[in-house]
């Protein structure tokens, strides 16, 4: 019972994770402004430096080009 238990959160976990992953080749019109606008300082990519960059990116949206605001709204900064 309790591996059974086990699996099934496990799967869930990973189902979720998967669901959740984004795909870096969506984000690549923002590749040129987050250059340019975001902090390089921690060269780590991991979610919360993407989550920083994005809400750089949105507070300085008038200047990034149309492609990187569509992806800011698809994944909700804009």
């Amino acid at each position: 019972m309790l591996l059974k238990t086990l699996f099934a959160v496990c799967l869930l976990g990973a189902t979720a994770t998967a669901a959740g992953a984004i795909d870096v080749k969506e984000l690549a019109p923002c590749k040129p402004a987050a250059s340019r606008y975001c902090d390089h300082s921690d060269l780590s990519a991991n979610m919360g430096n993407l989550l920083r960059c994005g809400a750089v990116l949105a507070q300085v949206s008038q200047r990034v080009g149309e492609g990187c605001r569509q992806v800011l709204r698809r994944y909700g900064q804009l």
